[in-house]
Order: C-alpha cells, then sequence, then structure tokens
C-alpha cells in the first residue's frame, strides 16, 4: 500500500474514511507528510519544532488498532496529520510565541483543543511559528526567524498563526488548529490561500495558549481551523467547541449542519470596503463575483456601507486596549516590564532580541489612555456598530468583507504601511470586536498566481452559515489551489 500524490490532496475527513477502511495505511500517510515536510519546510519556516518519531508512533498504533478492533474503533480523524500554532500548549513541544526569554519553555501537557483534537485522532507533526507575542501580522521572531509564503517566499504569510498558513497551503498538513484574536486565523488563511474559520467569540474555550487574553478581550480571542478543503470545517469546529470549566467565558451552544442550509431567500450584505481605506481591483472584483453568485443562487443583495466602519482600527484597538490589564511592556519582559524607548535604541544597533513590530506596540500602548474621551466615543461607536451589523444580518444573513487591501504584500511591507498610519489588518480585527463567526475563503489566484479572497461573515452562533457559503464558494471558484499547480500553471 503506497500514498499517491492524489491522495494527499484529500480531504482530512477522506484520508480519515480511507484509514477506516483500510484502503490507507495512517504510518503511510503520516510517513509521507513527514517526507514532504522535509522537502518544503527549510523553504517556508513553517514547523520551527517537529515531533515526527512521536507522530510516525501514533500512527501505526492507529494500524495495530484497526487491525486489533475494525474500523468500529478507531476515532473520527484518526491517523490525520494536523500542525499546531506554537502559543498553543503541545506536550514536549515549545510554548514561546517567538519570546526569547521563553524559548527554553517546554509543554508538560496539552492545551484543550489540542487535546481534544488528538482525543479524535489527529497527530500532530509539530508546531508552526508565530509572530512575537503573537501580535503581529508577520510571523517573524528573534526565536524562529521568518516564514516564507509557499505561492512567493518574497511575500508575508501573515500572523500570527502565520505558520499554519504556511504549513496547510504547502502540503505538510492539510489541516491545523490557529488562534485570532485580530485576523490571526483568516490573514494566514488569505495570504495562503485556504480556508481559515474563526468561530463565534466564547464558543471554543482558549485554555493552554500563550499569552492570553484578559477581561473583554477574551470573548475576542477565537481558536478555530486552518483547512485546504471546506468540509473539514465544521467537523473540526465540532470537536474544539464547548466548555471545559477553565475558560470562563466559553459557553454550550448548538453547531448547526452547514449541508442543509438554504442560501436562498437570506440576505447578503455587500460591503466592498469600509469607506476609508481602498481595497485592491483584483480583490474588489474577486468579492463582487462571489456576491453574484450567491445572488444567482437566491440571495438577496444588499449594498451598504456602516459609517462606523471608517474607525474599524480605533475600535478595535481601544476595545483591545481597554479590556487588557497586563501591559505589552510587561509581556515581552516575561513578568517584567522593558522599556519600549531603549530596547528601540538596541533594536537599530541590532542588538535587542525583540521585533520592531512588538517595540512600536510596546511605545504606543498607552497613548489611548491619554485620551479618555475619545476612548469613551470609540466604544460608544462600537456598540452602535454591533447593534447595526446585527439589524442588517437578521437571524439568518450573511456579509461579505475584504480581508485585507491587496493580496499578500512583500516581507517588510506591513512594517512600512504601520509606520505610514495605514492599518488594513483592521478589516479583520473588527470582526474580534462584533464576535461573529467568519469564514476565510479562497476565491483562485491573481495572474501572478497569488491566492485572492473574501471574508464571510453571519450573526453570532450561527458558525454553520458561513462554512455554508464557504461549500458553496469552493464549488464554483474552485477553493485550495495547491502551490505546485500554480507554479505548473505558471511555468
Amino acid at each position: 500500500m503506497t500514498v499517491s500524490m492524489s491522495e494527499t490532496r484529500l480531504s482530512a475527513r477522506q484520508v480519515a474514511r480511507k484509514i477506516r477502511e483500510g484502503r490507507l495505511s495512517a504510518e503511510e500517510v503520516v510517513a509521507e507528510r513527514v517526507q514532504h515536510a522535509r522537502r518544503v519546510n527549510p523553504l517556508l519556516n513553517a514547523l520551527v519544532a517537529e515531533r515526527y518519531e512521536a507522530a510516525l508512533a501514533e500512527a501505526r498504533e492507529v494500524d495495530a488498532r484497526r487491525a486489533r478492533g475494525g474500523a468500529e474503533d478507531l476515532p473520527e480523524f484518526a491517523g490525520v496529520p494536523c500542525t499546531i500554532k506554537e502559543s498553543f500548549a503541545l506536550t514536549g513541544m515549545p510554548r514561546c510565541a517567538g519570546l526569547v526569554g521563553r524559548r527554553e519553555q517546554r509543554s508538560t501537557e496539552d492545551a484543550v483543543t489540542v487535546q481534544r483534537w488528538r482525543r479524535a485522532g489527529l497527530i500532530p507533526l509539530g508546531v508552526t511559528n508565530t509572530s512575537e507575542l503573537c501580535m503581529w501580522m508577520e510571523s517573524d521572531n528573534v526565536v524562529y526567524g521568518r516564514t516564507n509564503n509557499p505561492y512567493d517566499p518574497t511575500r508575508i504569510v501573515g500572523g500570527s498563526s502565520g505558520g499554519e498558513g504556511a504549513s496547510v497551503a504547502g502540503g505538510i498538513a492539510s489541516v491545523g488548529l490557529g488562534s485570532d484574536i485580530g485576523g490571526s486565523i483568516r490573514g494566514p488563511a488569505f495570504f495562503n490561500g485556504v480556508f481559515g474559520h474563526k468561530p463565534t467569540g466564547t464558543l471554543v474555550p482558549s485554555s493552554g495558549q500563550y499569552p492570553i487574553a484578559e477581561g473583554r478581550a477574551r470573548r475576542m480571542l477565537c481558536t478555530g481551523p486552518l483547512t485546504q478543503h471546506a468540509e473539514d470545517l465544521m467537523p473540526l469546529l465540532r470537536l474544539l467547541a464547548g466548555p471545559d470549566g477553565r475558560d470562563p467565558v466559553c459557553r454550550d451552544a448548538p453547531l448547526l449542519d452547514p449541508e442543509g442550509v438554504e442560501l436562498a431567500g437570506r440576505t447578503l450584505l455587500q460591503v466592498d470596503d469600509n469607506g476609508q481605506l481602498p481595497i485592491s481591483e483584483e480583490l474588489r472584483i474577486a468579492q463582487e463575483q462571489a456576491a453574484r453568485h450567491l445572488v444567482r443562487r437566491g440571495m438577496v443583495l444588499r449594498r451598504l456601507k456602516p459609517k462606523a466602519l471608517k474607525h474599524q482600527f480605533e475600535i478595535w484597538s481601544s476595545v483591545l486596549g481597554v479590556a487588557s490589564e497586563t501591559s505589552f511592556a510587561e509581556l515581552l519582559g516575561d513578568g517584567r516590564a522593558i522599556s519600549p524607548a531603549l530596547e528601540l535604541l538596541r533594536w537599530t544597533a541590532g542588538a535587542s532580541p525583540h521585533t520592531l513590530p512588538a517595540l512600536l506596540l510596546a511605545l504606543t500602548e498607552h497613548v489611548p489612555k491619554r485620551f479618555p474621551r475619545h476612548v469613551a466615543q470609540t466604544l460608544t461607536l462600537a456598540e452602535e456598530l454591533r447593534r447595526e451589523i446585527d439589524g442588517l444580518l437578521g437571524e439568518g444573513g450573511l456579509w461579505l468583507y475584504p480581508s485585507y487591501d491587496a493580496v499578500a504584500p512583500r516581507h517588510g511591507a506591513p512594517v512600512r504601511a504601520l509606520l505610514r498610519l495605514k492599518m488594513p489588518f483592521a478589516y479583520l480585527g473588527i470582526m474580534n470586536v462584533l464576535e461573529l463567526p467568519v469564514t476565510q475563503v479562497p476565491l483562485g489566484l491573481n495572474r501572478h498566481g497569488l491566492p485572492l479572497g473574501v471574508q464571510v461573515a453571519a450573526p453570532r452562533f450561527a458558525d454553520h452559515l458561513t462554512i455554508a457559503a464557504a461549500l458553496e464558494l469552493e464549488r464554483a471558484f474552485g477553493g485550495y489551489v495547491p502551490p505546485v499547480e500554480r507554479r505548473r500553471a505558471a511555468g
């Protein structure tokens, strides 16, 4: 029995089914992924710590278990390889989130979400890169270095689950676990041309992550899957969801079946930009084509641009800033606040253990608190926007919204945009404030072979609706396009 290249393009559900039926060996599936990772990871730097031998041993146990008890003895995803964002606890693996002061840390247990996936039979190959302390949109840090985009290594993978985006798009694993407080699942999914789902706030526990959000921001921090295929999103989400007794905000809520969703008659809110930051023409056209397809499926189009969206960055940063009890400077110092100004001087001399985006955040994090009236007005604006969007979506509408202002930029471009006070990542972050479920959906490649895509949002706890739209748009636009096929078409 051998694993062919066509079989590596199967969904996780299909691979699990073939393993249960005895048509694939779990050991050979994992071995093929390990071999592939050894080929591509030196270029991508997606996986920053591996557990290949342990993964192969777990795969052999799956095969032995099947031989002893048959298919009925195997859990849902038995033998399917996955990767895990490094900020999640995975027994024996590092969990420093790119912080030099924590690089010797090793997890002695699994985060609850990792535990739930492993209990369902998923086999982690290792942990993947993040931005420093998971608070920037480039996955680059002093501990592990920079992760490169599988479609063009000169371009970013996004952050902070950027290693996951590159791992899934690069074929190291077909599914991966990420977290998202300001677009950290959806940005990497967009830049790397895969599916990513940010669940409704409070649906999935965040226990076992580092760093962990505080106060209201805990409701904004969401754990969810990145996948090559839309059909894997809901089964993986079902495994993750539900209280664990440790996360103070997580609640129980039903997850309905996306396959049973009828799109006809539902509202489709089409917002082509936020009214302040223009979107590239190719992304605007891709989103418009997605909207037209959903209208052909019977959805009722509404074109609207809520005025508060112009302030999406201020809203996201104010809500996050007010919620945080521990300063970012304190996190950078692993409990003892650094001097951002001094570290910035050290950085210019190449002597700081921190990245420039992290230092800029630490330097400016207290600025909003000097303007309490403006912050209060912004928080009021956030509530007004929340009520407006709730009213527009009703109980079963969908919302199409850009993921970013352009396709994956080159390395370093996001920092230069930040210095010009341009914040395109706020297209993602505003959804965390609203606590809406959002699926990032790939919409093919542009003429340079870089991924296009769109965010699809729905009312809170209607995660099945965004995934239903993802399934429909995957059928219409083809979904994930492997980088090897992109290169073959270009060459």
